[in-house]
């Protein structure tokens, strides 16, 4: 069955869809020996399909890992400005996989990989609202912050969802608090803090819906069970979660 080229190549494991369009952009990928365009569709059990070359295997098993990713790694495959990416903390994974989702330079905390590009894709649709926890080391006023962080607000032009707030400690300069939010956008909650008068100091991700980090090491990753792989599909499935 003909099927969009991006969604091919990142069901193959090749690449998220994201990148597989700036591999086509780039005229990297051909079918039946002519450059491809962004829009080709192609059948992979019948055209020949190559990137920079090399024609498509055999589809690989899906694999499912978890990664506690450190502070100072980007999300991403590779980076023009030489920064460590999460990638080069999977030297000993023999499988090809990339992010689902983000955590941005400086923030830590569970990430997960996968070669799945349907569920990738699923996954990260605005339209499931996955609950995400945070736990935030940050400096300010807290207590008169956590009612403003509990409701709704604009960031850069969008109204967010209001995010389920918890207090952990407080300190004369500020304290540590969990942060639960469904929209996942660039920077969110270091920008909802700023917004009240938070300044993130520390922030990692503990928690996707239901999948909890718990105690895997800083830098460490791990294959997801059976069940937390079943859970994901049934998220990724449903709407309004």
């Amino acid at each position: 069955m003909k099927e969009r080229l991006q969604k091919i190549l990142s069901m193959y494991g090749i690449a998220s869809r994201r990148h597989s369009e700036e591999l086509i952009q780039a005229s990297k990928v051909t079918v039946n020996g002519i450059v491809a365009s962004l829009g080709s569709l192609a059948d992979p059990d019948v055209d020949e399909i190559a990137v920079d070359g090399i024609r498509l295997q055999k589809k690989p098993e899906n694999v499912y890992i978890m990664l506690n990713k450190p502070s100072g790694y980007i999300t991403s495959l590779s980076d023009e400005k030489g920064r460590r990416t999460v990638l080069s903390l999977l030297s000993d994974l023999p499988d090809r996989v990339y992010p689902v989702g983000r955590l941005d330079y400086n923030s830590e905390g569970l990430l997960l990989m996968t070669n799945d590009g349907g569920l990738a894709y699923r996954l990260t649709h605005p339209k499931h609202n996955v609950e995400k926890t945070y736990i935030a080391a940050v400096s300010g006023d807290l207590k008169q912050a956590i009612p403003l962080l509990s409701s709704e607000m604009l960031i850069d032009g969008y109204r967010i969802q209001p995010a389920k707030v918890k207090e952990i400690s407080t300190t004369l300069k500020g304290g540590i608090v969990s942060i639960t939010i469904h929209e996942g956008r660039n920077r969110q909650i270091r920008k909802m803090c700023e917004q009240n008068g938070l300044a993130v100091l520390k922030l990692k991700r503990i928690s996707i819906g239901n999948l909890k980090l718990n105690n895997l090491p800083v830098g460490k990753w791990r294959y997801l069970t059976e069940d937390e792989i079943a859970y994901l599909h049934f998220i990724s499935q449903k709407t309004g979660y």
